[in-house]
């Protein structure tokens, strides 16, 4: 990941914001597609596929929203037993309709997860972030994508809106089962294989590197982005090296969680 040094890198003013959920969509079985809107989102920038939020949301058992207090600072406790936050990319950002949408997994085991089944409109979440972007070098002959449903919100921002619609694209998608694909609008020359855990656990299967290991890259200069869980990403990262992939410059490997972990840093050196 870029460092904050990197010329390619805008930092942003950091905020909080109290958000309203504006609609609330079932795109599978496993994903919740939130719009949230409100006065406060005037000033919010996203930029780039990669730029992540901290959702915060309410108490379980108090239905009271908290947000983060800062210092003179500007920094703020992430320790603290009061708040309540997950890490989200930006799935989409309207600056003219004032709409920030956000994809969730939906399940039973987290506060987010939770949040996310029962989602209705009007209801409030904490938004802070993004601290930044990264500007993206779009110089490449071709793009490889690898990401399980935790960063697929990041990547299919990536193929319907940022990659030029004449990239060519390898992008491996790992999710629970068929029922998980989603219709996206990639580049024309994109090739996306859907991989299916049918039945085993987030973060515990190699259908990530065996499919990347098994691609046949095409000729010319090219540029790796992949994102899921951390320990099953490590094989991936070598793996990008030994055939020529430069960290910082032409691969990005990005452990987004990590099992047995909550709020996993995922600026965290996994090597």
């Amino acid at each position: 990941m870029a460092t904050v040094s990197d010329p390619r890198v805008e930092l942003f003013p950091l905020r909080s914001r109290t958000l309203e959920v504006r609609t609330v969509e079932r795109v599978t079985p496993g994903m919740v597609r939130v719009v949230l809107t409100g006065s406060d989102i005037e000033g919010f920038r996203s930029e780039n596929f990669t730029d992540h939020v901290k959702l915060f949301f309410p108490d379980e058992r108090t239905g009271e929203l908290r947000l983060p207090e800062f210092d003179a600072d500007g920094r703020w406790n992430m320790r603290s037993p009061e708040l309540v936050y997950r890490d989200y990319t930006v799935r989409r950002y309207d600056a003219g309709a004032g709409e920030l949408t956000i994809d969730l997994v939906a399940h039973d085991h987290g506060p987010g997860g939770r949040w996310a089944a029962r989602a209705r409109p009007g209801d409030r979440l904490g938004v802070l972030g993004p601290r930044g972007t990264h500007h993206m070098d779009y110089g490449f002959d071709y793009y490889l994508i690898g990401a399980d449903e935790t960063a697929l919100p990041a990547a299919a921002r990536w193929l319907e809106q940022e990659l030029p619609r004449d990239a060519r694209v390898l992008a491996f998608l790992e999710v629970a089962d068929a029922g998980e694909e989603q219709e996206l609008d990639a580049p024309a020359g994109a090739t996306v294989t859907w991989l299916h855990r049918d039945g085993a656990a987030p973060g515990t299967t190699d259908l990530l590197e065996r499919a990347i290991r098994g691609a046949r890259l095409p000729e010319g200069r090219g540029f790796a982005w992949c994102a899921g869980e951390a320990l099953t990403l490590k094989p991936i990262r070598r793996y990008l090296k030994e055939v020529g992939f430069e960290r910082g410059t032409s691969f990005d490997v990005d452990g987004y969680w990590r099992r047995g972990t909550t709020n996993h840093d995922h600026h965290e050196d996994e090597d």
